[in-house]
């Protein structure tokens, strides 16, 4: 699959067939993400893939999110940002959150890529996660992605924004390029 079409096509799913996908086609989308820039080189990220069907129903709960329980894997990735910080201060929390973002988004080419289905999610109770699966305390959850063949329904229209609502020239609500000077020659 070209990467423009898996950009386009990608979207959050929340309803899976029953057919379970192969573990080996999962971790190879997890390599995707070790590609991702990161700062200073220094990998922070860490990756759990679950398919214990009562963990995988303790992370439901734990993100009030039903859907989660009806995938076979869930990937929670994780990342322990105190070498970041470490080398670069404060500003290393907001390396990493960027770090995480861009690692979390080749990992959802690449699932879209291998005909694969997943929703991230953002939204749960860190203290449940983290009881679910033994993660230590100075380690930070990012999200969680269940993992499945989507279940197809009925598609519903491309909700993108319009990309002239969000594009700016030079400085905040500028929407017009200026022309360029012509040059003497």
């Amino acid at each position: 699959m070209k990467l423009d079409k898996a950009i386009k096509n990608r979207r959050s799913v929340r309803k899976f067939k029953s057919k379970k996908p192969s573990w080996r086609t999962i971790i190879e989308c997890i390599d995707s993400a070790r590609y991702a820039p990161m700062a200073g080189d220094n990998f922070t990220l860490k990756f759990i893939l679950v398919n214990d069907p009562e963990k995988i129903r303790k992370l439901a709960d734990a993100s009030q999110q039903d859907f989660i329980a009806e995938a076979h894997y869930v990937l929670v990735v994780c990342s322990k940002i105190s070498r970041t910080v470490d080398a670069y201060g404060l500003r290393g929390k907001r390396y990493c959150r960027q770090q995480a973002g861009a690692a979390i988004q080749n990992f959802l080419l690449r699932i879209q890529e291998e005909g694969l289905s997943t929703c991230w999610i953002g939204h749960f109770v860190d203290e449940l996660v983290r009881n679910a699966l033994q993660i230590p305390g100075e380690i930070n959850v990012e999200a969680l992605f269940p993992i499945g063949y989507e279940f197809k329904e009925k598609i519903t229209k491309n909700t993108k924004i319009n990309l002239d609502n969000v594009l700016y020239f030079d400085e905040y609500k500028n929407k017009k390029m200026k022309k360029p000077k012509k040059i003497d020659v």
